[in-house]
């Protein structure tokens, strides 16, 4: 039997936010902020696993992609638009309607759905892709989760992970300057015992039956005021790749 690895806790969280997950300078202002370097990391691991050319049209076609905790969907669109057949599932409800509007405004079919990862995993429902951005972070059982992840992903899929290291800078930059200071999200939107270290991780990702190939920092500039990806500097975000078989 699955573990259900929601945190309904987690998931309060981001329903009393989902209506501002479109607005810029709302409560989801940092994700703005950070989808270019999120994007910029995936579509490269995904083009070079899958041998993409990304100057093609719609170099994603015939890849079926997943999206969990997929929010308002700022990930799932841009893939949607590259050509992947993406299903986007989150386990707050109220941020599915906000998702489905915005890609019918965007021309977009994309599957959203009510859901977790255990419950798609159980379905027999099976990947190319896993996206796995800010989620794990918040989950009640870590390594139950990542298993879930490795069984939707099908022979050779590409899962990539972000996440939050756990450290003082990472409790100065997420909880004191985020939360507190430029108040670009609610206090106590993140739990900064729950962040997860580099190694952690690949830990759990090793144990979960995946190979990690890649990660980098994905590091803000307060001058630029713009992230970028480092391959040293992993002190806050970072972001994985790992892969199935």
């Amino acid at each position: 039997m699955a573990v259900d690895t929601v945190d309904p806790a987690e998931v309060a969280k981001f329903e009393a936010m989902a209506a501002e997950w479109w607005d810029p300078e709302g409560k989801f202002k940092p994700l703005h902020m950070l989808n270019p370097c999120r994007l910029d990391y995936i579509t490269s691991q995904i083009a070079a696993e899958f041998g993409r050319d990304l100057a093609d049209a719609l170099p994603f076609k015939g890849l079926r992609l997943l999206d969990i905790g997929c929010g308002g969907g700022l990930l799932s669109e841009p893939m949607a638009r590259l050509g992947a057949d993406v299903l986007g599932a989150d386990a707050a409800e109220r941020n599915i309607p906000v998702a489905e509007a915005h890609a019918r405004q965007s021309g977009l079919g994309i599957d959203y759905r009510h859901t977790t990862a255990e419950a798609l995993a159980a379905a027999g429902e099976r990947f190319d892709v896993v996206l796995n951005m800010e989620v794990v972070e918040h989950v009640a059982d870590p390594q139950a989760y990542m298993v879930a992840c490795q069984e939707l992903l099908k022979p050779g899929g590409l899962m990539i992970c972000s996440t939050l290291n756990r450290n003082p800078k990472s409790f100065m930059m997420a909880i004191i300057g985020a939360e507190w200071v430029m108040r670009w999200l609610p206090k106590g939107t993140h739990d900064w015992a729950k962040f997860i270290t580099p190694d952690e991780l690949y830990a759990l990702i090793q144990k979960a039956g995946l190979r990690p190939v890649d990660r980098k920092g994905m590091v803000f500039n307060p001058v630029t005021w713009r992230w970028s990806l480092s391959e040293r500097d992993l002190s806050c975000n970072y972001v994985t790749a790992s892969v199935k078989g």
